[in-house]
């Protein structure tokens, strides 16, 4: 699909990137008949990580054909699994913070104690690439945060600065 600019009323940009980067993709979309050319250009847009406006991601997710959290959104599963990017799909998707939260509890318990750095670079990688550095790493601390003070399964023996995490014993069950 070319780039089209349309952020000036008075004239239309189009970008033509002089090969097709996915041939499959490029087939499905035309398969899709129920599809309108806006729709096509926005799904090309997200397909290369490029902006929408909420009122296009709204429309988009309607359709179910994006998944995620505006700014951060991956094309469907069903659009993912016909053009045989499965793998990156849930790679930009991400798994649940119960994934996340077992992999921190696993890296302590094997390794106590674990500072900050040594969960950060278990889990950098394994998190969506459609987010920033800055947010993965407010997922890290949501993550640390709700084992520590929510689930108290995990402690900080060290300070903010250097933090020594910890596996606490199971909480006891409240009768």
């Amino acid at each position: 699909m070319p780039d089209y600019n349309l952020t000036q009323p008075e004239y239309v940009e189009v970008k033509l990137a002089g090969r097709i980067l996915d041939e499959r993709y490029a087939r499905l979309l035309m398969s899709r008949t129920d599809l309108g050319l806006e729709e096509i250009i926005l799904l090309d847009r997200v397909q290369k990580r490029q902006p929408i406006t909420r009122e296009e991601h709204k429309r988009l997710k309607s359709q179910k054909l994006v998944e995620g959290r505006f700014p951060n959104l991956v094309v469907a599963a069903e659009i993912a699994a016909a053009t045989d990017g499965k793998a990156r799909h849930i790679r930009n998707k991400g798994f649940n913070n119960e994934y996340y939260r077992d992999l921190i509890v696993k890296i302590i318990r094997e390794h106590q104690p674990v500072s900050r750095k040594d969960i950060d670079e278990m889990l950098l990688d394994k998190l969506p690439e459609v987010v920033s550095r800055e947010q993965k790493l407010m997922k890290i601390h949501n993550l640390i945060y709700d084992l520590s003070h929510r689930q108290k399964m995990i402690q900080n023996a060290g300070n903010r600065r250097f933090p020594k995490w910890f596996l606490l014993k199971e909480p006891a069950v409240k009768q």
